[in-house]
């Protein structure tokens, strides 16, 4: 295996791209008692309009297909489900689906060995017949219809729907009702496919662990059919505008106070590897200066009773989109915009304080520093950021290597009132 070593965090990943085109990685921690490990296919909600591994023809597939794949990968052959081995070996096992990544993992503090077996055979053995198919619509119809009752799940989407005209990530994960209900085995079998194929996923295990047992186990599960793999997946995407779809949706829910999320589309986007990741952390300092708790734009709307202590902001990166979103509470929502809006014009024409910079930028160090001691971290933020080209290890090298000048240009590209919008729920 590849060794990769970074002296600064004095960590190290062992890295090995199998012949069927699997990217495996493995991070020992000696002395951590718990093991963890992922394995993550390439494949999100997004992914809705693709060519399938063997034919010629583009199709499109229904909305929120990737999530129902996620539930039906668990249902074995044998009747059983993939949860109760996990079980009886004493492992917490997950899944999830967001746009563009779909990951099953576990956590475990023995038996890891059988467990990472189990993991990658049950994930090689997809089980979809009609009736378990039919049986898993109206599961899946009460989850949707639970999120549709949510006003956090509402009050994202439509910022969402409001800052995209065509892109995907503006259709729910799970998608709806009607969509799901029209989902076939055959469909699910097209996608599997082609986006569970070994050289579209990745595996990443991090613990006290030996790195040959565990390939021993790897190699040992693979049962893909080697010729059928490594073919290059053709993705197709809606062209997307600059400019947002609607400025203002409004929805009412039963709740006391109203809830908002103002948000800023990002319009520099197709890019990967380190460049992205300065643009995800540049993007985060610069919210981090403004909107965080003790900064200036948070004691003025505090003081003036507009946001209590829910607000926040963060910065989405992926390669093809990205938005910074800011959400809370308040009696009124556009007056927090407006202020939001005053405060990032009189940043522009006064300038950043170049020592909050310097402050922000080692508290960000100093976090990341701290995460390493959680496995669940490390692995989760090593997956999404191998399908965006980037190494987690580099990431201390890069935010290292930011300068104030980067912020304060990033303000002036990102934080502008026409790529802004807001959604808000009110008291019904």
């Amino acid at each position: 295996m590849k060794k990769i070593v970074n002296d600064v965090l004095k960590e190290e990943v062992y890295y090995e791209k199998l012949e069927n085109g699997l990217d495996v990685y493995f991070m020992p921690k000696h002395g951590f008692t718990k093991k963890y490990a992922v394995l993550a296919t390439n494949y999100g909600s997004n992914e809705l309009e693709f060519v399938p591994i063997g034919e010629k023809e583009k199709i499109r597939v229904n909305e929120g297909i990737a999530h129902f794949l996620e539930h039906k990968m668990f249902e074995q052959p044998d009747g059983g489900n993939a949860f109760d081995k996990f079980s009886t070996l004493g492992a917490s096992a997950n899944a999830f689906t967001n746009f563009t990544t779909t990951a099953y993992l576990f956590t475990a503090t023995e038996n890891f060995y059988e467990c990472l077996e189990h993991l990658i055979d049950y994930v090689q053995t997809p089980y979809f017949t009609d009736e378990n198919v039919e049986k898993e619509k109206g599961i899946i119809e009460q989850e949707i219809k639970m999120y549709n009752d949510d006003a956090d799940w509402n009050v994202y989407f439509n910022c969402l729907k409001a800052l995209y005209v065509n892109y995907p990530v503006r259709v729910d994960i799970a998608g709806t009702v009607e969509s799901i209900y029209k989902i076939t085995k055959e469909e699910l079998y097209k996608c599997y496919n082609t986006f569970y194929n070994p050289g579209n996923m990745a595996l990443f295990v991090v613990g006290d662990l030996e790195k040959d047992k565990v390939m021993e186990i790897v190699k040992k599960v693979n049962h893909y059919d080697v010729e059928k793999l490594n073919q290059e997946i053709q993705k197709f995407y809606p062209e997307e505008p600059n400019h947002v779809n609607k400025k203002e949706i409004v929805a009412k829910f039963p709740i006391s106070m109203s809830m908002f999320n103002i948000a800023f589309k990002d319009n520099n986007v197709g890019i990967k590897g380190k460049e992205l990741l300065k643009k995800e952390i540049v993007t985060e300092i610069l919210v981090d200066m403004i909107f965080k708790r003790g900064s200036k734009l948070y004691e003025d709307l505090y003081m003036k009773g507009l946001i209590n202590e829910n607000f926040g902001g963060g910065f989405s990166s992926q390669v093809d989109y990205g938005f910074t979103i800011i959400g809370g509470e308040s009696k009124d929502p556009r007056a927090v915009k407006g202020a939001i809006l005053e405060y990032v014009e009189k940043y522009k024409s006064e300038g950043l304080c170049k020592d909050e910079f310097e402050r922000t930028k080692k508290k960000k160090i100093g976090n990341f520093l701290k995460y390493f001691d959680s496995v669940n971290f490390i692995a989760n933020n090593f997956i999404s950021y191998n399908f965006k080209d980037i190494n987690l290890l580099d990431y201390l090298e890069v935010v290292k290597n930011v300068k104030f000048e980067d912020v304060e240009e990033r303000l002036h590209v990102h934080l502008r009132e026409e790529y802004c919008v807001i959604s808000i729920v009110e008291p019904r």
